[in-house]
């Protein structure tokens, strides 16, 4: 009696292909997103305490501030999303000012 295995083959080729798109890879993505906005993050909270006290007597600092904390994450760089960068910056800026 004589198998044909590529039949089977093709079938558990198929198999993994399918386990692969289906879980592995949206697995890996998700995580490589997570690790980039927790690198992000950092670099944003690093940033602002930075830009705090580089800036603290300034006038109009508060633009100053932003200015150098979106061109310090440029330098380190991180591609990001503008709107996105703005907010966790006001975020962080708010946090700061509640521990004081």
């Amino acid at each position: 009696m004589k198998y044909d295995i590529t039949t089977i083959l093709e079938i558990a080729i198929t198999v993994v292909s399918a386990i692969l798109t289906g879980f592995f890879i949206p697995f890996v993505r998700s995580r490589l997103s997570a690790e980039k906005n927790e690198k992000l993050e950092f670099w944003i909270r690093t940033a602002v305490k930075a830009a705090e006290q580089l800036f603290k007597n300034s006038e109009k600092a508060g633009i100053k501030k932003k200015d150098w904390v979106v061109q310090f994450l440029l330098s380190k760089g991180l591609v990001f999303d503008v709107d996105e960068v703005t907010a966790l910056i006001e975020s962080e800026v708010y946090k700061l000012g509640e521990s004081a």
